[in-house]
């Protein structure tokens, strides 16, 4: 199975192809990209970290026989350093944001991620065993997705829209969602729905199956 690569062309924003009849939007969004730095790649922590080494820096390394100047400068190359290095982490983390869409639809969700290379991930609402939402006090939260067989996408192809520690059978997660309490359910509520078209009309289910296969479909891991 193989992810779609799209380029330069997308039928609707988030989306590769133009959805078929039948099939609606519900929800489009983006991760803020001030929460996936922290979130995703750990800018707060690594402060913390690179703050206490300068500190220590200055217990340890600092020479009483050297002039200030000589001092300040040794911290001034650490911490320079150490600024560039955040400085990158927090660009990546908004070209990674600006460079998602999340989009839930009445039948499916399709996840276009990827700042090079983009990729589109597409998730038939009958692929989702459940959703685990993870909720912070102001609101912003994640929402994992746990899929059902033995598909799955590959977590370096997902990260950082996995959710964490679970790399054997990766679970694809929309990040650092402002209004997630807000999404989960409208995601439950379009599950619920979908999951009764399906019991009362299988055949239709047979169908769609048959369109997935030409379509964009689930990276197997390895």
């Amino acid at each position: 199975m193989k992810p779609h690569h799209e380029h330069e062309f997308e039928a609707a924003p988030g989306l590769p192809e133009a959805l078929p009849a039948g099939e609606r939007i519900l929800w489009q969004g983006s991760p803020d990209w001030k929460r996936l730095a922290v979130d995703a790649f750990h800018v707060k922590r690594l402060t913390i970290y690179f703050v206490a080494m300068l500190l220590l820096q200055v217990v340890l390394s600092w020479d009483a026989t050297a002039s200030l100047r000589s001092n300040i400068g040794a911290l001034t190359i650490s911490g320079s350093l150490a600024a560039i290095a955040l400085g990158l982490l927090a660009l990546t983390a908004k070209l990674s944001a600006s460079t998602t869409m999340y989009t839930i639809t009445n039948k499916r969700i399709v996840m276009r991620i990827g700042i090079v290379l983009t990729l589109s991930f597409n998730l038939p609402l009958r692929w989702i065993q459940s959703a685990h939402v993870k909720l912070q006090d102001d609101g912003y939260g994640d929402i994992a997705l746990e899929l059902k067989g033995e598909d799955r996408i590959a977590y370096l192809h997902l990260w950082p829209h996995a959710r964490a520690w679970h790399v054997k059978k990766p679970q694809p997660t929309l990040r650092c969602l402002a209004n997630a309490e807000q999404v989960g359910a409208q995601l439950h509520t379009a599950w619920q729905q979908r999951q009764a078209e399906i019991a009362a009309s299988p055949n239709a289910d047979a169908g769609e199956r048959d369109l997935d296969r030409k379509s964009t479909r689930l990276h197997s891991s390895h």
